[in-house]
Parts: C-alpha cells; structure tokens; sequence
C-alpha cells in the first residue's frame, strides 16, 4: 500500500522548484518514470539525464512524455536553454539533482570524479544538493569498494538513500533494490523545503 505524498508548507511549493533527475542502468530505471511523473503532477519542472545504459531498460521517450520536457542523453548536445553547455546551465536554476537508480558502476564513477556521460557529466559541474539511490544486486552492495564509494559520496555532501530489502530481479533476496520511492520522495521534499527556509 502506498503512503500519501508528503504535503508541502505553503511556503515551498512543488511548482517553484527544478529538479534534475539522472537515471542511470538498471532494472530499477523503470521507476524513476514514476518519480518523475509524481513530481511533474505537482507542478515541478523535472528535467532528466540519461546514461546510455538507462536508455537500455527505458526509453528517453517515456520520461520526455511524463515531464514534457526534452531529455539529455549524450555528453555533445547542442546549448541548452541558458546558451551554455546543457550539463552545466542545465544546474543553474534547478534547487535538487537526483540519481534513481544510481547502479554500482556509477557510484564508483561519481566518486572518481568521471565525465563521459550526461550523468556524471552533470554532477561534476552541480553544486547544489544531489540525492543517490543506490540499486543493484545484494552482493554487489555489500561490496567493500561499493561501500567505500558510497562512504566517500557521502563524505562529500551527498544525501545517499539506502536501497531497501527485498526480492530482487536477478532471484535473490536481500538489500539492494532500489528505496521506497516514498522514501526517496520525503528525501526531496525535506532538502526543497529546507531550501526554501534557508
């Protein structure tokens, strides 16, 4: 049963706030469409990055339909609306960037600092707060250089959602699919109102 949406003070409306949405591979990329259409609904702007693997499980189409908003998927595409780099004005008035699901490889490609896809690309030049939602497979969690990765993120600022318990695709049961996105959605919601308070 899903729990109500977190309500929003009057004072920090959904409708006056940007978020970026990076989604990268995995099976869990189908929910971030979700994620995105619930904050569209409430009226933010959600403009979504893609890497090439996230384009394997969903369409780019999909979240362009439930967003209205075109979505980036390649490093060399042309300005964006603020006649600069899409990766980097693409930050310059959004308050929130989010990555769901954020797979193994791209933890360890965001605590390394890479820059070869949108995702990544973006981070490097956001400066605002980033929430990670990890998912993969139980063991792949449990892995010390995964944990280490995800320590060193959050060392750095990240607000890092721990993956829930549970069945997983591959067959196993364990920790590592993605959060609740409930949970994810009260993460957002206390760092636009904190925002917004600030």
């Amino acid at each position: 049963m899903r729990l109500a949406f977190p309500i929003m003070t009057d004072m920090n409306r959904w409708h006056e706030n940007t978020i970026l949405l990076g989604v990268t591979g995995g099976v869990a990329a189908y929910k971030a469409a979700d994620l995105a259409s619930r904050w569209t609904q409430r009226g933010a702007v959600v403009r979504v990055r893609m890497t090439p693997s996230a384009c394997r499980f969903v369409q780019p189409l999909t979240f362009e339909a439930v967003t209205r908003q075109p979505v980036t998927t390649e490093i060399w595409q042309p300005l964006g609306a603020h006649d600069r780099p899409e990766h980097i004005g693409s930050g310059d008035d959004a308050d929130v960037f989010v990555i769901a699901p954020a797979s193994a490889d791209h933890l360890a490609r965001l605590a390394n600092g890479f820059g070869d896809d949108a995702v990544c690309l973006t981070v490097l030049a956001w400066d605002g707060p980033l929430v990670i939602c990890p998912a993969m497979n139980d063991r792949m969690w449990k892995n010390p250089a995964v944990q280490a990765n995800v320590q060193l993120l959050r060392e750095r600022g990240a607000h890092v959602v721990e993956p829930g318990v549970g069945h997983l695709a591959c067959g196993s049961t364990g920790p590592g699919r993605l959060a609740d996105l409930d949970v994810i959605d009260e993460q957002v919601n206390r760092i636009l109102c904190a925002g917004e308070l600030s």
